[in-house]
């Protein structure tokens, strides 16, 4: 007993996170666009190993190249539980589960990290308060078991903040060098603000810094680009040419912009929901958290100057800013029996609760937002043809490929892929598929099977709950009219 209570004093928290991430990962397998690079290169490595020619990149590159050391470590360390479930011959979507999973053990532990140097510089409590608001909120438990480079370089800012609050504040910049030159470039908004907090207090010498940021970009230069290099078959520093074409020719507004003060005014509410207000509190309560703040906030505001914006690409803010709204929450519960603060008590209560119940919806959104996963998953459930010997032929046009499917959702034989690209509508039924998924609902010389709702918006209406979201159908799947086994069969419909 006396055993239990240690593992979970120790423990416990990262049980809880882990838990509430681990029940994400398996109520949403499935991975968009965004992911899609790192999901396809664990794929390959796991599955293709050493057989370069064959992996996914070489044939669907993507706009800017990305590395593959993320996807190299965490494959290697899924590598047995993937084995394991070869050996069971279990469906290649259980490896997906794994190196999800792996992938979120790794962000939590450097998450765990922080914490623990916010225990040891601001108290139990505040540790406790900070616990229960990553709790409450849905996008970083949620992330973190996605394998976006933004999630990676996560990994190691969280490192940072832990070195930073140690007063190891080289080994911070190192950390954040590292993630700038291996995953994401635009963490040079965030050691920028910090390399200068820390030279304007004296927290470092000007000539060390330098020196030793260099010594650690060298060689983060040279690993990525001695790895990159052989995969992609090419010399090649990724980030370098992501930052070109990100930031040099902005090319990234083609995919959408936002006015300047989205971040402050939509992806952070959404985000730190009940802990955004405690937030803004908290520096002003306490004058140690301004230290911190200023950097992280700083790196928001900078970012604010790029068109394109993503909740994702200022996931490395999160953790600061819940940690002043949990010294604004361990403030609040001390004071709780004073008159005035008695409020500010039960209005935070209040706040708790909204936010579990933003996050509970949110998470009910994001379960109906990958269609063409759950359609895959069907069609292998019901299209299987008698004659095993015949190969299933399926075509995925680009919206499936993007909104749900990788390869770790694909089944062995009689089943083959095809994703095709640029292939008019109009001659599919010239071509031998046995099923399409497609977004269009018709297509001649196909018979449409079923097709899959998906997330389309949220409705406002008298009741309760009071919101409820609203579906559609998003991806049809398609059965060849020529064959008879398939059109005969009885299907779901459309």
């Amino acid at each position: 007993m006396a055993l239990n209570s240690k593992f979970m004093q120790l423990y416990g928290y990262d049980l809880l996170l882990g838990s509430i991430a681990a029940f994400y990962v398996f109520m949403a397998p499935y991975t968009k666009v965004e992911e899609s690079f790192n999901v396809q290169a664990m794929h390959d490595i796991l599955y293709h190993r050493h057989r370069i020619e064959k992996y996914d990149h070489l044939e669907f590159p993507g706009v800017v190249p990305r590395t593959f050391i993320g996807a190299l470590l965490v494959s290697i360390l899924a590598s047995p539980f993937v084995l394991a479930a070869s050996l069971l011959q279990l469906p290649k979507i259980y490896s997906l589960y794994a190196v999800r999973l792996v992938l979120g053990c790794v962000i939590l532990s450097t998450l765990r990290f922080f914490r623990i140097q916010i225990r040891k510089n601001f108290g139990s409590q505040v540790e406790v308060f900070f616990v229960i608001l990553t709790t409450l909120q849905f996008h970083m438990l949620f992330y973190c078991t996605r394998p976006l480079p933004n999630i990676l370089a996560f990994g190691l800012v969280n490192l940072a903040y832990g070195y930073w609050f140690r007063g190891s504040f080289y080994a911070a910049l190192n950390y954040l060098i590292f993630a700038t030159i291996v995953f994401r470039c635009d963490i040079l908004l965030l050691v920028s603000p910090l390399g200068l907090e820390l030279l304007l207090s004296r927290s470092i010498s000007l000539r060390k810094a330098v020196v030793s940021c260099l010594i650690t970009a060298l060689f983060c230069i040279g690993l990525t680009m001695l790895v990159d290099s052989v995969i992609w078959r090419k010399l090649l520093w990724p980030e370098l040419e992501v930052f070109w074409f990100n930031s040099v020719l902005n090319r990234s507004s083609e995919w959408g912009t936002h006015s300047f003060h989205w971040y402050f005014t939509s992806a952070l509410p959404r985000s730190l929901l009940a802990a955004y207000p405690l937030f803004v509190l908290g520096v002003l309560l306490d004058r140690r958290i301004r230290f911190y703040v200023i950097p992280v906030f700083s790196f928001v505001l900078l970012y604010s100057k790029l068109p394109h914006k993503e909740l994702r690409f200022i996931v490395s803010s999160l953790p600061i800013f819940n940690l002043s709204a949990a010294i604004t929450a361990s403030r609040i519960y001390n004071n709780r029996k004073k008159s005035f603060w008695k409020y500010l008590y039960v209005a935070m209560l209040g706040l708790f609760l909204i936010s579990l119940g933003c996050t509970v919806l949110t998470f009910m959104a994001s379960y109906e937002n990958y269609p063409s996963g759950h359609a895959l998953k069907a069609l292998h459930k019901m299209g299987r043809l008698t004659n095993h010997s015949k190969e299933v032929w399926v075509h995925i046009d680009t919206f499936s490929a993007m909104n749900g499917i990788s390869r770790f959702c694909e089944n062995n034989g009689p089943w083959r892929y095809s994703k095709e690209e640029g292939i008019p509508l109009q001659e599919f039924q010239g071509r031998n598929f046995t099923y399409l998924l497609s977004e269009h609902a018709v297509i001649h010389g196909y018979k449409c099977l079923f097709s899959i709702k998906g997330f389309s918006g949220a409705r406002l209406h008298v009741g309760f709950p009071p919101i409820s979201l609203v579906k559609k159908a998003k991806v049809y799947v398609h059965g060849n009219a020529k064959n008879e086994e398939v059109v005969h069969r009885t299907w779901p419909g459309c």
